[in-house]
């Protein structure tokens, strides 16, 4: 099989074991906290397996939904006991994937059950949607997640402690009506603060707790047809739902480079009071209370989005490698519409949640980071590669302002300040 390998990968040997649902539970006669890692776990084990990497030693943990496509559905720095990092849509778990006869209102859409990190692919919007069908407008209405991204379950094919794989194999119809036979391997690694520091180019101070895992996403074009531009090409896309609030903010690093910082145009205009964009660093306030998204382009991003929450004291940066010709290589558009060019979109983007129109319930709320692949021309039996690392630190704002400044370019007192002090 020929591979195109557009970012680096870290070798794993494949472990044969097969997943188990965790049996490990909270301490004996001791009900876990609400917002807690091991009050989330429970219940997520009583509606889904749930596979958990884990170090005993350092009391990282993350937690793995098989039957939701390998998605993270959250992790913790401190065991049972520490914060659930991730965003869950308890309401929408207790209520389950619904047959299609009985969807109604956004259920009809898509089911949102949240998790730190998930599989999709791209693009949603313009002529090679795969979100729309063909022939209907761009309207909410029409708006449906392919099943495989949304209802159907991954199957785990190795699995232990650290470390679980999947494949699933798929056909999509995209807008234009060609039809991609699709083939998936992901796999998701737990991280040691060695990967860690090596992945980040900075050392991890005394008394932070982390948790950091990698996942690897392959995709093979499994038809006799090459996949082209003229017929739609297909990009890995994954995002992360974690908890707003008035003291999150988010921030991107830049780097000097042609056309726009930032693009803007996906939902409603962004005043200053929540977009700032310098020379340097995109500032973007995860507060939950206004829909909008933003898009960094492949020649003006370092691969790197984070964000700072002051009231929890959790630094959060999500990284992937950057192609050296990123800049040249086609990168899909996901607004609703049909593009002069559709493949002059983002590698990073950015969304916080909000109402659609006023006094109707927002999505979450919750605040997303996330990261897309290149969308590469493949011949039958090509695949393409994207990898992602997710790395959570709480501490006090002294230890954790040098990994801010090392990473992400400022400090902590900047990004706190972004939109004045809170």
């Amino acid at each position: 099989m020929k591979t195109i390998r557009v970012l680096s990968i870290m070798a794993a040997a494949v472990l044969p074991s097969a997943c188990e649902k965790s049996s490990t539970p909270p301490d004996a006669g001791q009900e876990p906290a609400a917002g807690s890692f091991g009050s989330d776990l429970a219940f997520l084990k009583q509606h889904t397996e749930v596979h958990l990497l884990e170090d005993a030693a350092s009391g990282a943990r993350v937690a793995i939904a098989p039957a939701w496509q390998g998605r993270v559905m959250t992790s913790s720095a401190g065991g049972d006991a520490g914060d659930s990092l991730g965003w869950i849509h308890h309401e929408n778990i207790k209520t389950g994937i619904l047959p299609p006869a009985e969807r109604t209102g956004l259920a009809r859409h898509i089911h949102v059950f949240g998790g730190e990190e998930r599989f999709w692919l791209g693009p949603e919007g313009g002529q090679y949607a795969l979100f729309f069908p063909p022939g209907v407008p761009y309207e909410f209405e029409n708006w449906t997640t392919p099943a495989l991204i949304d209802t159907e379950p991954f199957e785990v094919v190795a699995s232990d402690a650290k470390r679980i794989e999947f494949t699933k194999n798929a056909s999509l119809v995209n807008r234009a009506g060609t039809d991609l036979q699709v083939g998936i391997r992901r796999t998701v690694e737990l991280l040691d603060a060695k990967a860690v520091s090596a992945a980040l180019k900075t050392s991890i101070p005394e008394g932070v707790k982390s948790v950091a895992y990698r996942s690897t996403n392959l995709v093979t074009n499994r038809g006799t047809e090459a996949w082209t531009k003229e017929g739609g090409l297909v990009s890995v896309w994954l995002l992360g739902m974690f908890h707003h609030g008035p003291g999150v903010t988010m921030v991107i690093p830049l780097k000097d480079g042609p056309g726009n910082a930032v693009n803007s145009d996906y939902f409603d205009p962004l005043e200053s009071d929540r977009l700032i964009a310098t020379d340097k660093v995109v500032f973007y306030k995860g507060d939950g209370e206004y829909r909008s998204k933003i898009g960094v382009p492949p020649g003006r991003t370092t691969g790197i989005a984070g964000s700072f929450d002051s009231e929890r004291g959790i630094l959060t940066i999500v990284r992937c490698d950057v192609p050296p010709n990123a800049a040249e290589l086609p990168y899909v558009r996901s607004q609703w519409k049909d593009h002069a060019d559709p493949y002059a979109g983002d590698l990073i983007n950015a969304y916080n949640d909000g109402p659609a129109t006023p006094g109707e319930p927002p999505l979450g709320p919750f605040y997303e980071l996330e990261t897309s692949s290149p969308a590469l021309p493949l011949e039958p039996g090509q695949t393409l590669t994207h990898v992602q690392d997710t790395i959570h630190f709480q501490g006090d704002a002294a230890a954790l302002d040098p990994i801010a400044r090392a990473v992400l370019g400022v400090s902590l007192e900047e990004i706190t300040g972004a939109f004045g002090k809170r």
